[in-house]
């Protein structure tokens, strides 16, 4: 689904993501955004972050109340705050204006493929501090009270768990947890690490400065 109230653009996004072989449905404003996803509940949407009747924040909110859906998010802004708070109401990626259909269709199959992604023979509960993780449900909980996770921040801890004590730079967590193998995306890295620390502990991962981060077990 494709949300984006100037029409040259939405329909440029759905003309590329149809020639992929998506089925795309286009909603004009939030309102008629949040109706639409409640009515087609689609795999994925993109989300644009300046839209009439309710913005991109308050969409992304609305849609993820009742489903993790994967969201990625347009801006035509590019402040890293803009960035942090769209991954903090659950957008999973995020590309600012102007950007070229081909990397959007490579960052839409990135995320739906890291959401098909599954452990073979996941363990029921994995615990690290006060921090309980089932990859089989994708629940998490801290100190027993269940914690909301966007299905980025969901992989990238998973991934980090089931890789302990050892210490994995930005660009082998992008690859791995994005499958982005070009170096780009740093920030979005930083991003969904710090958004982690805010709701499960700041503790939870270490920093290794000059190379990445590491979760100790």
């Amino acid at each position: 689904m494709v949300v984006e109230d100037e029409v040259p653009i939405a329909s440029a996004i759905a003309a590329r993501l149809r020639s992929e072989g998506f089925e795309v449905e286009i909603a004009s404003d939030g309102p008629s955004g949040v109706e639409l996803c409640e009515k087609v509940r689609p795999d994925l949407v993109v989300l644009d972050l300046m839209l009439p009747g309710l913005d991109g924040l308050e969409v992304c909110r609305r849609i993820q109340k009742d489903r993790p859906v994967p969201v990625v998010m347009l801006t035509a802004r590019d402040s890293e705050t803009d960035v942090l708070v769209g991954l903090a109401v659950g957008a999973d990626d995020y590309l600012t204006k102007p950007f070229s259909p081909r990397e959007l269709v490579a960052r839409v199959h990135a995320v739906l493929r890291r959401m098909e992604r599954t452990l073979v023979t996941p363990p029921p509960t994995i615990a690290v501090a006060d921090v309980e993780v089932e990859p089989a449900s994708r629940q998490v909980r801290r100190g027993g009270e269940p914690v909301h996770l966007t299905p980025t921040e969901f992989d990238l801890l998973l991934f980090l768990v089931a890789n302990p004590n050892t210490v994995h730079s930005r660009a082998h967590l992008l690859g791995e947890v994005w499958g982005w193998r070009d170096g780009s995306g740093i920030r979005t890295v930083d991003s969904h690490v710090r958004s982690l620390r805010r709701k499960l502990g700041a503790s939870l991962i270490r920093t290794v400065h000059g190379v990445g981060y590491a979760l100790d077990r």
